[in-house]
């Protein structure tokens, strides 16, 4: 054989084993990655770098989970121990990976329930409304699960929308059966604390819709109280962190 086709012999070997090695690297993706987020569009995990990545950093900061002073282009082990907490904590694929579940936990999508908000139209009415709902959920769920947050303001303003309850946020909180109130901070003053920036955004997003417990009524802690009234009454729907939800 002559050295021409020698080469030719030589460079069809090359192609072959260039196939052969993309065809083990998509396996080896596909293994490594969650089913269904092998491919997802802006994937981030560790190593990962740019602005996306400081989006993320600084949503988790907001909500408590990124605890670095300041947030950087880098997806580092800080960034993804931030994502495993927050994963675990909304009942996600716990990988440490922003695939597209993470990120529509993080950042919420027209499947999340909450509409899209035109800010220009919102009014000193929906601030008030807002800051007020951001206040009984720092009260009440401050150290629980952002979802827990927005279950709480999720069923704050069911009862606004509830023909058996005051039709303002702020008559709902201060609502009183006899001399006691509806919720515990109105008497023991914990509603006036300065609410946290992941109640603020929890708050936002109850307000304008989302909706993680639905059409649920009340809540209460178990490990606080017994809810004897609400557990014989009405319809057990969830539970998230501390509070169990019904309707």
């Amino acid at each position: 054989m002559d050295r021409k086709n020698c080469g030719f012999v030589y460079k069809l070997s090359q192609s072959q084993w260039f196939r052969r090695s993309m065809v083990m690297l998509v396996l080896a993706v596909m293994l490594v990655l969650p089913a269904g987020e092998a491919f997802a569009a802006g994937l981030l995990r560790l190593g990962s770098r740019g602005p996306e990545v400081t989006r993320v950093q600084q949503e988790l900061k907001n909500r408590g989970y990124f605890t670095h002073w300041r947030t950087t282009d880098y997806f580092g082990t800080i960034t993804q121990n931030a994502v495993i907490r927050f994963q675990r904590d909304n009942r996600l694929l716990v990988d440490g990976i922003v695939g597209q579940q993470t990120r529509t936990a993080l950042f919420g999508n027209q499947s999340s329930g909450a509409a899209a908000v035109n800010r220009s139209t919102v009014t000193q009415r929906d601030r008030d409304n807002i800051y007020w709902l951001a206040r009984i959920i720092h009260a009440e769920a401050q150290g629980e699960p952002y979802q827990g947050q927005v279950a709480v303001g999720n069923v704050v303003m069911n009862r606004v929308a509830s023909p058996g309850f005051p039709n303002t946020v702020y008559n709902v909180i201060f609502e009183y059966t006899g001399s006691v109130p509806q919720f515990s901070p109105v008497s023991d003053g914990s509603i006036y604390n300065t609410p946290s920036a992941s109640c603020m955004k929890a708050a936002e997003a109850a307000y304008w819709g989302s909706k993680p417990v639905g059409s649920a009524l009340y809540f209460f802690n178990p490990k606080k109280a017994s809810g004897s009234w609400i557990v014989r009454t009405r319809q057990y729907l969830t539970t998230i962190g501390n509070h169990a939800f019904y309707r």
